[in-house]
């Protein structure tokens, strides 16, 4: 229910972490402990974890603190915070929406909504700054030791627990109040080698869970290989990406990212270390496979197919509304979604962003494809275009490599710009309901929000796949022809408030006029959906949850692990102070 995931009233004050405050733990029974609480470890406790994981026990200082007159919290641990610097913060405000910022700091996170306001770099000099929704520690994970020191330390002492890569979450997964962070962004280590079992024969990579898009997809190229990674370089592959699903330039190849695991290495809740595969713990292989990331268990390793290289070609267009009759315009914009199960059946991964008042592809990707194929796939939005004089510009071109390509069309995202809700269209839908469809988008252009489009086939043939009991990834995508991010626009001058009334335009108004046209209110990549969707079970792992829960309560029979939408989350409810309770 949505009242387990209370981040609407967590968020509704962004200054409900101002410092932390003395609590009677009688009054917070079955809550985890906070900063300031009788229960909360003491600086000698976590001195004794720091020297278990050899100083490798990180207290937060939040990346904006530069940019505010901050005050170091008094609790022996925390070196002394920068004070006000004006170029400092300058730097900072400029770069905010750089991912790779956020990901090398241990705490930080790319979701402002999720941040909190508890140190904003875009707020006044005078405005708050304090750990707030950040993570209180970190431990700087270097192996698995660490991860069960971790581990028994948060069970021992009673502490938030989360697990954290590169803060490239939109869903609140990797941050939490009061929470001892387990930081897996420095386990880098790359292997090639050759896998053969009864299910795949070929060239396997193996990443520490550290390892980020860009650093696979050169070490892969070296090799003569190419590997299915997040459309922005900087997203790391072994977390939550892997394990949401993971969708790919590559998809309409090769299938999703989760399509490709092979094995992991996961520390599991009892400090355990496991191998996962579909020979050994299949039945965590298979969660971890598509059921969503931060709740099962910590993953120190990926093992996943890689692929022969081959060129790649790519192509962008881009043209407006400007001038044009708007029923003219959005034909427009239908004619190409309606030519998306042609070039995705040919391989071909489509990225597409429309508002109301202007269309983009950026890119196309045509893994064994030629530019001049591109051409074709695109002739007929193009004839259209020509056909009523409109001015578009595009560019076609044919790369040796995938990563001559990916490095040529894709660069990293800017991050904390908006807000999510997310939908998979069908490809039936599309087909048989054209005008549907592009009503809906229509529709929700008009209330302010954006269509991002994936024009995809990640079909169990593209996956080499059966049915759908090889993982757990959610069978909507399956059918799917677009996995479509709605967007809204998040900005850090405007009142708190406003912000939170788009994210409940997005929940109340936005996605539900798009669900009216998707059989059963339709499914949603669960790494780019609405989280506040009362339906999230079903929205976000269709009729795989039940057998989720159950590998969830095999793992972690205490519920150590806790992220927001995850499997079995609705165990806790996090209150307006950002404490977590049953």
């Amino acid at each position: 229910m949505l009242a387990k995931h209370a981040y609407l009233l967590l968020a509704s004050t962004a200054s409900a972490f101002s410092a932390p405050t003395s609590s009677n733990a009688s009054d917070n029974a079955g809550c985890r402990y906070m900063p300031g609480d009788s229960g909360w470890p003491s600086t000698q406790t976590w001195t004794s974890l720091n020297q278990t994981v050899g100083g490798r026990l990180i207290a937060t200082v939040p990346l904006a603190a530069p940019c505010h007159d901050s005050t170091t919290p008094k609790d022996g641990l925390h070196e002394d915070w920068p004070t006000y610097d004006a170029e400092k913060c300058s730097s900072l405000q400029s770069r905010w929406l750089e991912p790779e910022l956020h990901d090398a700091d241990p705490a930080s996170i790319m979701a402002p909504y999720f941040a909190n306001q508890s140190c904003d770099p875009f707020q006044p000099r005078s405005g708050q700054c304090v750990i707030g929704t950040y993570s209180q520690y970190t431990i700087n994970v270097t192996s698995s030791s660490d991860v069960a020191a971790g581990l028994k330390f948060a069970e021992d002492h009673n502490v938030r627990l989360v697990i954290h890569n590169t803060g490239h979450d939109f869903a609140g997964k990797s941050s939490g109040a009061g929470s001892l962070s387990l930081w897996t962004h420095n386990l880098k280590n790359i292997e090639f080698f050759d896998w053969s079992d009864e299910y795949y024969t070929g060239k396997a990579i193996k990443m520490g869970a550290g390892v980020q898009g860009f650093e696979a997809n050169a070490a892969a190229y070296d090799e003569g290989l190419q590997i299915v990674s997040g459309e922005c370089p900087t997203v790391g592959l072994a977390g939550g990406y892997t394990q949401g699903g993971g969708h790919s330039a590559l998809s309409s190849r090769y299938g999703m990212a989760a399509d490709q695991a092979l094995e992991y290495e996961v520390v599991v809740a009892s400090g355990e270390t496991l191998t996962a595969s579909r020979h050994e713990n299949s039945d965590l292989y298979w969660a971890l496979s598509g059921g969503g990331g931060g709740t099962y268990g910590v993953v120190l390793s990926l093992t996943s197919k890689a692929h022969p290289d081959v060129p790649t070609s790519g192509a962008n267009l881009t043209f407006t509304s400007e001038g044009l009759d708007m029923d003219v315009y959005y034909d427009l914009i239908s004619t190409f979604t309606s030519s998306l199960p042609a070039s995705a059946d040919a391989g071909v991964m489509s990225v597409f962003y429309f508002t109301s008042e202007s269309f983009m592809i950026a890119p196309l990707t045509g893994p064994d494809v030629t530019a001049d194929q591109l051409r074709e796939f695109l002739a007929p939005l193009t004839d259209g275009l020509e056909a009523k004089n409109v001015t578009y510009t595009s560019n076609f071109e044919d790369f040796g490599s995938y990563v001559e390509f990916y490095e040529a069309m894709f660069a990293p995202i800017p991050v904390g710009v908006t807000l999510y809700g997310g939908a998979f269209i069908p490809r039936d839908v599309s087909v048989a309901n054209a005008d549907g469809l592009i009503s809906a988008f229509r529709d929700v252009n008009e209330m302010g929000a954006q269509v991002v489009g994936v024009g995809l086939n990640a079909s169990l043939a593209t996956a080499g796949f059966h049915d759908n009991s090889v993982n757990s990834v959610n069978a909507g995508w399956r059918d799917a022809i677009i996995a479509a991010a709605i967007t809204v626009p998040w900005s850090f001058k405007a009142p708190w408030q406003d912000m939170l009334d788009s994210q409940n335009l997005l929940t109340e108004s936005v996605m539900p006029r798009l669900k009216q046209i998707l059989p059963d209110g339709g499914h949603a990549y669960m790494n780019e959906g609405d989280f506040q969707d009362p339906d999230w079970k079903r929205v976000f792992y269709g009729d795989n949850y039940e057998r989720l829960e159950q590998i969830k309560d095999k793992y972690d029979p205490h519920h150590l692990f806790y992220a927001l939408t995850a499997v079995g989350s609705d165990y806790w409810t996090v209150h307006s102070d950002g404490r977590l309770c049953t």
